[in-house]
């Protein structure tokens, strides 16, 4: 076994390997604390024939009795991984893949299993520094190293990969990972932080990430294994020539047509009469290579366009945002919705207002309670005109969505001002890029629509860039085209005032401080467009919610009544919710929350719960319910669940002989609170109310 480890501001990381998984291509066991990770990778013996793209698969496991726990489930053993564990696979994924050899087409596997558990500081990041590690000391060809941090920041101190408790403290939460040149990924959220304390925060990040892969780099010294050569294919440079001749000038008009569909029509014609020209034995021999050829001739064209005419695909400058329409309130019946166009990017999002028993319940390795807001993001296939099997969400879709979310959650009001549980979905009706974004600014419209009191609005941008040695462009509000064929996608969400997210991934070595603090700022000026924008279509949140939005009434009742309120086996509260139509949650604090769309019906809910937990005074009038009569008297409820004995003596101010000569059970009289004695028992009387002549606290039906 081989052992290398590196103290980075008081926090001791160490890589080991050698001694575990011994059949894999390289595995590496990565710890911090006393949190560890098996991470491997393996790839098979032979290429696969007829691809187009890399087969590199990434799992993230959290195995629960790394934290000492047996699963909840019925099964008791781990199942399908959860949104976290989808979302750690996204953030291992896209630093490494961009760093493998072209052409090498060997089906590729990444695992990683969290095997130890502290509670205190998180697995995740360190997951993608222990995967380049083992990809570096395998026989895979992958030869740039690349690994992981996470910078919070506590009172206006940067931390390198903070614990749990400093997280939770921090109001910037920043995932990075990088090469010794630069950063490659980010994934970000933040409370309104500067693009001037964002790039801070980067830069401290990515001067730890270069300690963390000089030790890589003597791991592999000690223990590496040799590269698998890799082939690169060759070109034809004859068939080259020729398809550069037939459909260079064509492709160079189609792709200035302004239109989605339209250039797609056009290319797709150019492909198709570029193929006519080709004999069919060399259609049939060099299938790949002609598809190949003609879409590298479609990516330079497009990124010469940029570079040398600063001209793009839809005619836009290089900071021009895409036109905007907006409409709020569009579903009748939904608490709140909006529909955001930008360009051909369409979203439909709504806002559903719930109580607490709506929350998420998580059980997860460092985390076991509920959620009260949550995003979730629809990506069916008509929105690009395609046809689809509909099925659950994918890591694309669960990690926009959890962007999308990010972005909000530090503009919600708190939850004691507003006690709701909040759903927001998006519905994308039509892509071309940036759909993320504009669930963003949908999402935070339909809030406003629904009247949550939110800090302040929330917009996104997508950023691009086109790279190519000293000639750059930095691209606003791209197109699906422009990702697909640029160097980067750099997401930007946040209100007037700073950054609330960000996202970014990029397919060259690494992104400077120069470049990263450009598109920062022409970031920044976008966002500030869409901003004014949807400033136009609604300003401030609506003063009241829909009226098929539930009312929460929120009191708190004393924790030795709670038991009350409930009754046995839920006798009591059961009995409230049918009278009144209401909701009613009720939390161990002694919070009790009643919902309904009704209010007379919640304030009427109320009155029951007050009754049942108010403490009876002594010398108060009430008017109770006579329940039974015995011959010394008779017991009266004085509200629910607290009654008293009127004694035969206190029912009149004469003598009776019988107490059924005076009340009847069932009626309501006025009685007097006179005592209550060590064992709680109360005494009323009759007499004395009637003495008073004040009107009683009539009892509740």
């Amino acid at each position: 076994m081989e052992k290398v480890e590196i103290d980075i501001d008081g926090k001791l990381i160490s890589l080991e390997a050698g001694d575990l998984a011994r059949q894999a291509g390289g595995a590496v066991v990565v710890r911090q604390g006393d949190t560890m990770l098996l991470v491997t990778a393996t790839m098979a013996k032979e290429a696969r024939e007829g691809i187009d793209f890399f087969p590199l698969t990434v799992d993230y496991r959290e195995k629960t009795y790394a934290a000492g726990k047996v699963p909840g489930n019925f099964f008791r053993r781990e199942a399908r991984p959860g949104d976290t564990e989808t979302l750690t696979c996204r953030l291992i994924d896209r630093p490494l893949r961009p760093l493998f050899p072209s052409g090498f087409k060997n089906e590729t596997q990444v695992v990683a299993l969290v095997i130890s558990h502290d509670q205190v500081n998180a697995p995740d990041i360190n997951a993608i520094t222990g995967a380049s590690a083992a990809l570096m000391i395998s026989d895979i060809p992958f030869e740039i190293p690349v690994a992981g941090a996470r910078i919070s920041r506590v009172e206006g101190k940067l931390i390198f990969n903070p614990t749990y408790e400093e997280t939770a403290e921090s109001d910037l939460n920043l995932v990075m990972a990088g090469t010794s040149d630069g950063i490659v990924m980010v994934e970000a959220g933040a409370k309104e932080v500067s693009e001037g304390d964002m790039m801070e925060a980067l830069e401290f990040g990515h001067e730890r990430i270069k300690k963390l892969i000089e030790i890589q780099i003597k791991l592999r010294e000690l223990l590496g294994k040799e590269k698998l050569a890799v082939e690169q294919p060759k070109v034809d440079e004859d068939l080259k020539n020729k398809i550069h001749d037939i459909a260079a000038a064509k492709l160079n008009d189609a792709m200035q047509i302004a239109g989605k569909h339209e250039r797609s029509d056009a290319i797709k014609q150019i492909r198709e009469d570029l193929k006519s020209s080709l004999s069919p034995e060399v259609q049939e021999e060099k299938a790949g290579e002609i598809k190949n050829i003609f879409h590298d001739l479609e990516k330079d064209i497009v990124r010469n366009l940029v570079l040398d005419k600063h001209y793009r695909v839809d005619g836009r400058g290089l900071a021009d945002v895409r036109p905007i329409s907006i409409q709020v309130g569009y579903l009748p019946r939904v608490h709140g919705s909006a529909v955001f166009t930008r360009g051909e990017t369409q979203a439909l999002v709504t806002a559903t207002l719930g109580t607490s028993s709506d929350e998420q319940r998580i059980d997860s390795l460092e985390f076991k309670g509920s959620k009260s807001f949550f995003l979730h993001y629809n990506f069916p296939a008509f929105c690009t005109g395609e046809v689809k099997f509909i099925s659950g969400p994918g890591r694309r879709e669960i990690g926009h969505g959890m962007l999308a979310e990010r972005s909000l959650v530090p503009t919600l009001p708190d939850k004691d001002a507003f006690p709701y549980t909040i759903r927001i979905v998006s519905e994308i009706l039509e892509s071309n890029g940036s759909s993320s974004m504009a669930s963003v600014c949908g999402g935070s419209l339909a809030l406003m629509d629904a009247g949550v009191p939110i800090k302040a609005p929330v917009a996104g941008i997508a950023m691009g860039m086109i790279k190519d040695g000293d000639r750059v462009a930095i691209l606003s509000d791209i197109l699906g085209s422009e990702d697909h064929l640029g160097d980067m996608d750099f997401k930007v969400t946040g209100t007037t005032n700073g950054i609330n997210a960000l996202q970014m991934d990029i397919k060259v070595d690494g992104l400077d401080r120069e470049l990263m603090g450009k598109a920062l700022e022409q970031a920044k000026a976008g966002r500030l467009h869409i901003l004014g924008e949807m400033d136009k279509a609604l300003t401030t949140p609506r003063e009241e919610m829909s009226k098929y939005a539930p009312r929460i009434i929120t009191i708190t009742v004393p924790k030795d009544k709670i038991r009350d309120v409930i009754g046995p086996g839920g006798k009591v509260i059961r009995e409230i919710i049918d009278k009144t139509g209401v909701s009613i949650d009720i939390n161990d604090d002694g919070v009790v929350s009643i919902a309904s769309t009704d209010e007379e019906s919640a304030q009427k809910a109320v009155e029951y719960v007050q009754n049942l937990v108010q403490e009876v005074e002594v010398g108060k009038i009430y008017l109770g319910k006579v329940k039974k009569i015995v011959d010394f008297g008779a017991f009266v409820e004085i509200f629910p669940g607290t009654d008293g004995l009127v004694h035969i003596s206190q029912v009149c101010d004469r003598r009776i002989k019988n107490v059924s000569d005076e009340i009847q059970e069932g009626d309501e009289i006025k009685v007097k609170v006179i005592d209550v004695d060590q064992q709680g028992r109360v005494k009323l009387s009759r007499k004395e109310a009637l003495r008073d002549g004040v009107d009683g606290v009539p009892a509740p039906e």
